[in-house]
């Protein structure tokens, strides 16, 4: 099939980056509806799917962008990833340290660390390996990692407290330097569970390959519906002996995720290339050409706001300014509940704006 800019791609990190400002911008956490929730540990919500999304599509455009680097693993092409690792680590860096640099008590993993290591690794392995090569090393990944959680772990291995993952976090870095949202230190984007990320960006990969070298797109989605029913089986199934969980971020979850993406892709597709509709995407296009810049600077913003903006309610009350927008304007219009939703809603309708001017200056920064 003719290689052309996907637009469903871009529809689909588009779709992405809005559900993760969603998630990340409630009004209050104490007023999050269920779906819109991470699962507590075992399961999978619709928030749970935003992240590997994320991850899957970064693999199926390394397949479109590293044609341009030649066959195998050249010079420029590993140049290009190891700088590309650390720009993006880096900032994940900065993101944890922004406003207080508190270097003492410094988180070291996060959501862009996770990105930088997972494509930094599979853009290497994609590179020095062909097809046939990676599906072992996928295997590998997936089936080795079960092994290090299982015989790793004490106790219940795939608990909270006595799991591998958090033990190597732990003698690592020490548990000044870990995530403690789960009441102790536990880092959901941990080294050690960053190994079967680098599974997800591959799959992402393999689905690209299977989009050029189609036919046609309707032989590309039909092979996208199958592999993705069988991998969403697969996945559901292994969990039974090795739940799906995104904190872990487990071999089933790896599976079970990396089929649901490709059918959702193979949907969009079907969508916009099939049926021409594509009126509807030109919100998600926006956010889809800037989306690490547009979700660097949401996370900015809500940590300026929290931390920097202080005010004074009609009460005398100090509040930080995250809180007094939430309790002051959207409250008032839709409670607590809906009004948590709005909240979320309407910062993703201001930073589409943001990336609207952006696009329509041609401004496309690239990390």
């Amino acid at each position: 099939m003719a290689t052309k800019r996907l637009i469903a791609l871009d529809v689909l990190r588009g779709i992405t980056i809005s559900l993760m400002i969603m998630v990340n911008t409630p009004g209050s956490w104490s007023y999050v509806y269920a779906p819109l929730r991470h699962s507590k540990w075992h399961g999978c919500t619709p928030t749970d799917l935003v992240f590997p999304f994320f991850l899957f599509i970064v693999g199926v455009s390394m397949w479109f962008s590293f044609k341009k680097y030649g066959e195998g693993l050249t010079k420029k092409g590993l140049l290009k990833a190891l700088k590309r690792f650390s720009v993006i680590f880096l900032l994940g860096l900065f993101l944890n340290a922004f406003p207080k640099f508190d270097f003492e008590h410094l988180r070291v993993f996060g959501v862009l660390q996770r990105i930088a290591i997972a494509y930094g690794i599979a853009a290497i392995l994609c590179m020095q390996f062909n097809y046939k090569q990676l599906l072992i090393i996928v295997a590998i990944i997936l089936v080795g990692y079960w092994g290090l959680l299982y015989f790793g772990g004490s106790n219940d291995v795939y608990s909270l407290t006595s799991n591998i993952a958090r033990k190597v976090d732990l003698f690592l870095l020490g548990e000044n330097h870990i995530y403690k949202g789960f009441g102790l230190p536990f880092d959901p984007e941990g080294l050690l569970s960053s190994i079967p990320s680098v599974a997800t960006v591959i799959l992402g990969y393999f689905t690209g390959r299977i989009i050029e070298t189609s036919t046609e797109i309707t032989s590309a989605i039909k092979k996208m519906l199958i592999f993705g029913a069988i991998l969403t089986f697969i996945g559901w199934f292994w969990g039974y002996l090795f739940p799906i969980n995104k904190p872990l971020w487990t071999s089933s979850y790896v599976i079970y995720t990396g089929g649901l993406a490709l059918l959702f892709l193979a949907f969009l597709l079907w969508i916009i290339d099939v049926k021409q509709l594509k009126k509807w995407t030109k919100p998600f296009i926006h956010f889809g050409t800037n989306p690490l810049f547009i979700f660097l600077f949401s996370i900015l913003y809500v940590k300026i706001i929290i931390y920097l903006v202080k005010t004074t309610n009609s009460h005398g009350e100090i509040m930080n300014g995250y809180s007094y927008l939430y309790n002051t304007v959207f409250v008032p219009i839709a409670g607590n509940m809906n009004g948590s939703l709005l909240f979320a809603v309407s910062h993703i309708i201001v930073f589409w704006l943001l990336t609207y001017v952006l696009y329509k200056n041609k401004i496309f920064i690239k990390i």
